[in-house]
């Protein structure tokens, strides 16, 4: 009974995405607006602090749950765990939003990323805003981001698996007390939207596997996804809430991280973390995490190798302790690491709290352990108001808590289109470490603070340096740092264009 149910559940998903499909670009007898709201996810507790609902323009209004997920506070540098709420849903055209807070009065409302430009309109005690693309939102009420509503509204799926394939591991609305799950090469894992997994996929010496849905992945004690030399591997759609890290990419080749959402609020508990991997896509992702965001490193524990070609585009960051970008930590003393053709582009940063001065940066390349970070770009990225930390941080150094050497250097490093808006940020910090271990040509074009273009050419006193007029301490062995204004630009400044992943 249960495999029939799931399977009712398969095809009236079927009918939905093909009904979305053929809006998108049928006659007028189809409508262009759909919606899917997904069963209730049984098992996953509630938070009533908010009433959520949601239709298409003209449509009834429909409730969708407000779950409980945590999210880390750090008081005095302890992890603090939090009561905040999420909701999901899938639509293509458009759909209007309505949210009714009830712990009280509303004295502001905001809609972030705010580079959405979403102005809520409150009435009472209620907010109302309407969508017309895909996005991952936080919803927050008299300031607080603690106890906020993280909304997902989701691209409708375009594709999926039949339960019926002896291929497809399919999980359909409902409990699933899963474990470990070894996943073989060819075989798909598919969370239905319902669906709350109990337990880790580990990926391992295997080639092409999927991960795809709109289900829940909850409480593993170990990495959720442990991606180990694996080759064409896509992770799609799911929501993971781990106690340790929601990806690990270890030794890989040709992975995609897609349109995934992580929640976590303990110690160590990474969003998406890439060793010694080649060809990596992380797109559309959001990551709320009790530690780094994303971390990209050389060696460490079994992995050995270079990191080569890893793209992190049209993303949301959101760390409550540590760094939303870090790369270069990890590494091979005996048989140094390169850390290189590296992209991160359209992303928005909404916040850092990291207490420690050594561990501070939005953007942080750390070159430990023989590592060379070479030819990284960073293409639109707003970094909003954060509780303290630095904006960007560029160092070869010695770590001693966890490197056994410096790196080799940083180089060729393009930072384009990189706003500030705030008043929370720390001095920003670019060093190398001897004459034989430099920082060396990176490029700011467009470096906007609080509405200001920070470039050599802008006007200031004869006896400052661009670097104070941006607040970034430029410590010894640095060599070819540039501020520049758009259309400044030599083509000579830009690192070799990033490769895209096969």
């Amino acid at each position: 009974m249960a495999r029939f149910r799931y399977y009712n559940y398969f095809l009236l998903g079927l009918i939905h995405t093909a009904l979305a499909l053929s809006a998108q670009g049928a006659g007028p007898d189809i409508p262009a607006n759909q919606l899917l709201i997904h069963p209730a996810t049984e098992g996953m507790p509630r938070n009533t602090n908010f009433t959520v609902q949601v239709r298409s323009p003209g449509q009834e209004w429909r409730e969708i749950p407000a779950y409980l997920v945590k999210v880390d506070q750090v008081k005095d540098g302890w992890h603090t765990p939090q009561d905040s709420s999420l909701s999901f849903f899938d639509f293509c055209g458009t759909a209007e939003v309505l949210v009714n807070y009830n712990l009280g009065g509303i004295q502001s409302a905001r809609v972030r990323p705010l580079s959405g430009g979403i102005t809520p309109k409150v009435q009472g005690n209620t907010i109302a805003f309407s969508l017309s693309q895909s996005c991952n939102l936080s919803v927050e009420v008299n300031g607080d981001i603690f106890h906020n509503l993280q909304i997902l509204a989701n691209p409708m799926e375009t594709a999926r698996p039949d339960p019926a394939d002896t291929n497809v591991i399919y999980y359909g609305p409902g409990i699933h007390q899963a474990g470990t799950v070894r996943v073989s090469s060819g075989k798909t894992v598919y969370l239905a939207g319902g669906a709350l997994v109990q337990g880790r996929f580990l990926i391992n010496h295997v080639e092409n596997v999927r991960i795809l849905g709109r289900g829940i992945l909850y409480q593993s004690r170990n990495k959720a996804l442990l991606i180990e030399s694996s080759t064409n591997v896509t992770v799609d759609g799911i929501t993971v809430v781990p106690l340790s890290y929601t990806v690990q990419v270890g030794q890989s080749r040709n992975v995609a991280i897609q349109n995934i959402k992580s929640f976590s609020a303990g110690g160590n508990n990474d969003g998406i973390d890439v060793f010694c991997s080649t060809n990596v896509l992380i797109d559309g992702v959001f990551l709320r995490n009790s530690d780094d965001c994303i971390a990209i490193y050389g060696h460490r524990w079994r992995y050995y190798g270079d990191v080569t070609n890893v793209t992190v585009r049209n993303s949301t960051l959101w760390a409550d302790v540590a760094h939303p970008i870090l790369v270069g930590t990890h590494g091979d003393t005996s048989n140094p690491d390169t850390l290189e053709d590296l992209r991160f582009s359209n992303l928005d940063i909404l916040d850092q709290m990291e207490p420690q001065i050594d561990y501070q940066g939005c953007l942080s390349l750390n070159a430990g352990d023989g590592n060379l970070i070479r030819n990284v770009r960073f293409d639109k990225i707003r970094v909003e108001d954060f509780r303290q930390g630095q904006l960007v941080n560029l160092r070869v150094f010695y770590n001693r808590k966890y490197n056994t050497s410096p790196g080799r250097g940083i180089e060729n490093i393009y930072l384009k289109d990189l706003t500030y808006n705030g008043s929370h940020a720390n001095l920003s910090v670019i060093a190398g470490y001897d004459e034989a271990r430099k920082v060396k040509n990176v490029v700011f074009e467009n470096l906007v603070l609080n509405g200001r273009v920070i470039s050599d050419q802008m006007t200031k006193p004869a006896w400052y340096q661009t670097s104070d007029m941006a607040r970034f301490f430029v410590g010894e062995h640095v060599e070819g740092l540039r501020f520049l204004a758009t259309g400044e630009t030599p083509a000579a400044a830009q690192p070799s264009p990033t490769r895209t992943p096969q």
